[in-house]
């Protein structure tokens, strides 16, 4: 018997807020971010000599801003002229300054609080959520010798950044960044902390079996979640694995023997690859800075710009009015 070919779903794009969001996204970007950044409390000044810097939240706008546009400092300067003649900034600073103002170790909280920020508009939207990690190169090489073949060798430097978001809207609702061995399944718990004590209803949460861990399963449970995380291969001849008690093993019941509904909850997974991939062909897979709190923070602005990005399609797309 020939099995029936089967119909591929499709999702409709609305193209009329699709284009209105794209034609006006840089316009929009900017009052988004002026009103996400004008309440931050400026840093205390150093000493008395030395020139005037920015206060901390137009520096955050105009670094921001210029990964955003994804162009050199140089060719930068005449966005932040107009952004200067709209009200957004009171003065234009050098090219060199905002390469500067990404050393700054305090901008690394704020940023990370912005981002949460950012995605509290879509507080009422999303129930459903993912967590992955991905890799953004630097321009360090990393190298070693290679026992097999003989010989050296080398390849791009890496950090890590560990992402929870929302399905429907890709928004990201947390951020971690780390060095590029770092395990995932540790930041389950700080990502999910994050998201819930802003306000978020967590209902489910997919993520691969790099999270695979009880105490991870049930720390989405007390937050009110069905945690879809597969189990690892072997899981079920570990030594005792009833220490764990009933909750194990109607999870693994679950996993195992109903695979198809599980399957079904799981693949919301992809929707944190999506976030990855958007990011970096819009902002850019490579890091430009050079030391490590600087790239920390350059990620952490291209994370930023994809939730202002997406808070404006929604805008466009569910009627959101954003308010920070």
């Amino acid at each position: 018997m020939i099995e029936e070919n089967k119909v591929r779903k499709t999702y409709r794009q609305e193209w009329h807020e699709y284009n209105q969001a794209q034609t006006n996204e840089k316009a929009r970007f900017q009052e988004l971010l002026y009103e996400l950044c004008r309440n931050i409390e400026d840093l205390p000044r150093k000493g008395v000599a030395g020139r005037n810097r920015l206060p901390l939240a137009e520096m955050i706008f105009a670094v921001v801003f210029k990964v955003y546009s994804t162009v050199s400092g140089r060719r930068f300067i005449s966005d932040l002229k107009a952004a200067n003649q709209r009200g957004y900034l009171s003065m234009t600073p050098h090219f060199n300054s905002i390469s500067n103002y990404l050393e700054l170790p305090e901008m690394t909280a704020c940023l990370k609080q912005l981002i949460t920020e950012s995605s509290l508009p879509l507080k009422g939207v999303e129930s459903d959520f993912a967590m992955d990690s991905s890799g953004f190169a630097t321009g360090q090489f990393s190298r070693w010798f290679d026992a097999k073949y003989g010989e050296e060798k080398q390849q791009h430097d890496w950090i890590k950044v560990h992402v929870m978001c929302g399905v429907k809207t890709n928004i990201v609702t947390s951020v971690e960044v780390s060095e590029r061995h770092a395990n995932d399944s540790p930041f389950l718990k700080p990502l999910l902390h994050t998201t819930t004590s802003n306000g978020f209803q967590v209902k489910e949460l997919s993520a691969d079996k790099g999270y695979d861990s009880f105490n991870n399963r049930c720390l989405v449970l007390i937050k009110g979640g069905m945690p879809y995380i597969p189990f690892r291969e072997g899981e079920k001849n570990k030594p005792n694995p009833s220490n764990k008690g009933e909750l194990w093993k109607r999870m693994y019941h679950f996993y195992k023997f109903r695979e198809a509904e599980f399957k079904q909850h799981y693949h919301k997974r992809s929707n944190v690859e999506t976030v990855f991939s958007m990011i970096k062909a819009k902002f850019g897979e490579r890091l430009r800075s050079k030391t490590e709190t600087s790239q920390i923070n350059e990620v952490l602005c291209k994370v930023l710009c994809h939730n202002l990005c997406c808070v404006i399609q929604s805008m466009y797309e569910l009627g959101i009015e954003p308010e920070f």
